[in-house]
């Protein structure tokens, strides 16, 4: 066996219509399909879905904070270039997005955010050159602060 690629993410979230107002609204992913109160399908276009999420209720137990099992965050590539990131920061702040921290990997440029949930969502571009391509251990370069 060999995986292709990853091709969806599945989050249970306390409020699915506050989430699906997020995910769309805010980070621009295509709804699918979804059915209030349950459940809400969203793609890229690259295929039918990447993400899901689903509805558990107001009395489900919150993400712990702190180090733990489980996911730490996902990524989302949102271009090539800074300008592409400067301009998606503008935007999360003036939706009001809760963002957790920036950084330089060398090899992409990033913005950490929370979802309504509290699940970390990396935004990203990679940088030009892809370096990584002809030297895979440039994904090990510390993580330096960014500046935008």
């Amino acid at each position: 066996m060999e995986v292709k690629e990853l091709g969806h993410v599945v989050l249970y979230v306390h409020d699915v219509d506050v989430s699906r107002g997020f995910y769309r609204d805010v980070l621009g992913w295509h709804e699918v399909v979804g059915e209030p109160g349950q459940m809400a399908m969203f793609s890229s276009g690259r295929t039918h879905h990447e993400l899901l999420l689903i509805q558990v209720g107001p009395d489900a137990a919150p993400i712990p904070a702190g180090r733990r099992v489980g996911m730490y965050h996902f990524g989302l590539k949102i271009g090539t270039s800074d300008d592409e990131l400067r301009a998606a920061l503008r935007e999360l702040v003036d939706a009001g997005a809760t963002i957790v921290g920036t950084g330089d990997h060398g090899v992409t440029h990033s913005v950490y955010i929370t979802d309504p949930d509290g699940n970390e969502i990396e935004l990203y571009i990679d940088v030009q050159p892809e370096a990584w391509r002809e030297d895979p251990l440039a994904v090990m370069a510390p993580v330096r602060p960014l500046n935008l």
